[in-house]
């Protein structure tokens, strides 16, 4: 199949020092989808957010993205029809399907899976090759470790081998950290290239202690930055891991270290890039998720580019951001191996002059498999192949996770939790990560894990008050739909099953959520006490069984899943958000 090159993305030129244009891009007037053209003398290649999806997938995107405040009508909250406008998409295409969840099925049928390493390292020989490998950098943005069987059983050394085949030159993370320090650390030593995280400190009582550090007198724990010669320039590549770790996960996982955005401490690393290093451009590869990056662009100088991740927003263009040192550019590149953003660098002597940034869908149809790395991909697959490919159900409608405030697929995991645990009501995370699955497609085991993969999965029943129900509801609501991108932690609304909420996003905290009910109209009552199951707690390790075995045990029985009564969420006040179709 071949892409018309007029439906292809407006690339968006410009500068984050001042006075560039935009101009056309080269991509423009070609007919090969993948012959996005060359321009200037350093090539960035950027991934991010892959979750350990090794083979291809199929990914809606979401339909309900909602942004408050300021970032109302902005990218990343717009969806469907409003996204392609902004972005001067025209409907029906491949970039259309890539990038919105507008006719989705009919589209994937026609354009395929996406994603899937052995095509992604295909892509990246063919981009690298184009612009020279020493004029290349490939940085990954984290959560890469995470998402599949094949990484949970491997403990991300899996991984590992893969973005070395790879060839990424610098990364940072997020879940990577929920295999605890010591296997991190282990993980770390067999990666080739270099890890970067300038916002990871030892805690006060480990620092005491002696704790490892990368430098023990700041009690830094991780390198913060690396230093390239690439296209005859210096190139300085910072690394923002996920600031909320301890927060968003169990924090045994990393007892002795603190995160955080740290503005004052990157402002310092990047006056030292400038200053001391006289680094020619930076760049920072960030795992903060979209909001943050925008606000964090806005009050940091001297940072050209932001490779951002962890929120899964897939953007063809980048913002620009104005700040007291001049402007950066803020990108986000999508998540499940479905993109590689290109960023062409034109970096002349201690200034960036010129960039153009193409975020490029890899469709596997389109891209040929890598042999030696579809090899390595098969042979970490092997010992588990039939336990993988066991059917357990078929799909009997469209199942997917992503969207603000539910999904099919979390409802599934929802009934799972009630059935199997005999509980009245259930709670999900609003995890972002997981593929979807196709009407009349199988629902195999491999799928199941790559909804539920995690480090802390078991499941657990417990008694609460309709009113900690709430409360629980409000946290997670205000984490999501609070105007201040630095309270916010990136993943979407907790799933509930058993039950149905109204939902009012523009209001404060503890007003967010109301009209409890069960399916018959029957309020959950504050002071009432119900039969909870949910999994994932960032609490205390429970000892319950892990969520796979129990959603499993559940889909056996099915045959079928239609979800035929889902629990409702009831969206109010959002009518004419551009982040929000019904």
């Amino acid at each position: 199949m071949q892409a018309n090159r007029r439906d292809f993305v407006r690339l968006l030129t410009a500068s984050a020092a001042a006075g560039v244009l935009p101009r056309p891009s080269h991509a423009q007037a070609k007919d090969d989808l993948y012959d996005i053209g060359r321009s200037g003398n350093v090539r960035i290649l950027h991934m991010t957010d892959t979750h350990a999806q090794v083979l291809p997938v199929y990914f809606r995107e979401p339909s309900v993205n909602i942004g408050m405040g300021e970032a109302s009508g902005r990218p990343p909250h717009l969806v469907g029809d409003a996204f392609l406008e902004h972005f001067h998409i025209a409907a029906g295409t491949p970039r259309a399907h890539a990038m919105t969840y507008l006719d989705f099925v009919e589209a994937a049928h026609r354009y395929g899976a996406m994603g899937g390493f052995a095509h992604l390292a295909t892509l990246i020989a063919r981009l690298r090759a184009e612009a020279g490998a020493s004029n290349t950098l490939l940085l990954d943005g984290g959560d890469t470790w995470q998402g599949s069987w094949s990484a949970l059983s491997t403990q991300g050394l899996g991984m590992v081998g893969l973005t070395n085949l790879l060839g990424v030159d610098a990364m940072t993370s997020h879940f990577e950290m929920t295999y605890g320090e010591a296997k991190l650390r282990t993980n770390l030593a067999a990666f080739k290239g270099s890890f970067i995280a300038q916002n990871v400190f030892l805690t006060d009582e480990a620092a005491f202690n002696g704790a490892e550090a990368f430098d023990p007198n700041s009690g830094r724990v991780f390198q913060p930055y690396v230093m390239r010669d690439v296209g005859g320039r210096r190139i300085a590549v910072i690394g923002q891991c996920f600031p909320y770790q301890p927060i968003a996960h169990p924090r045994r996982f990393v007892p002795d270290w603190t995160f955080g955005i740290r503005e004052a401490e990157l402002q310092k690393v990047v006056d030292t890039v400038r200053e001391t290093e006289r680094a020619d451009a930076v760049v920072l590869l960030s795992h903060n998720g979209m909001d943050v990056d925008l606000k964090l662009a806005s009050r940091v100088r001297g940072i050209d580019i932001i490779l951002g991740g962890h929120t899964h927003d897939a953007l063809p263009e980048p913002s620009v951001v104005s700040n007291p040192g001049g402007r950066t550019l803020v990108t986000n590149g999508g998540s499940n191996g479905k993109f590689l953003g290109v960023v062409d660098l034109d970096v002349g002597p201690g200034r960036l002059n010129d960039v153009r940034y193409t975020l490029v869908p890899v469709f596997s149809n389109l891209l040929p498999a890598d042999q030696a790395m579809q090899a390595q991909v098969d042979a970490l697959r092997a010992p588990d192949a039939g336990m993988l490919n066991e059917k357990l159900a078929t799909a009997g409608t469209l199942l997917y996770r992503r969207g603000n405030v539910t999904g099919t697929m979390d409802q599934v995991i929802c009934d799972a939790l009630r059935r199997e645990l005999g509980a009245e009501f259930s709670l999900s995370p609003g995890f972002r990560w997981g593929p979807s699955v196709l009407p009349g497609d199988a629902i195999t085991m491999d799928l199941v894990y790559a909804h539920t993969a995690i480090t802390y999965p078991d499941v657990y029943v417990q008694e609460m008050t309709g009113a900690a129900i709430k409360t629980v509801l409000e946290d997670v609501c205000d984490n999501l739909f609070n105007p201040d991108p630095y309270v916010q932690q990136g993943g979407d609304m907790v799933r509930v099953g058993g039950f149905d909420i109204t939902c009012s996003p523009g209001e404060a905290i503890g007003h967010r959520i109301s009209d409890m009910a069960r399916p018959d109209g029957t309020p959950i009552e504050a002071g009432k006490t119900y039969r909870v199951a949910g999994w994932a707690s960032v609490n205390l390790p429970q000892e319950g069984r892990p969520v796979w075995d129990v959603v499993a045990h559940y889909l056996r029985g099915l045959g079928e899943v239609k979800l035929d009564r889902p629990s409702r969420v009831k969206l109010k006040g959002v009518d004419g958000n551009a982040g929000y179709r019904a």
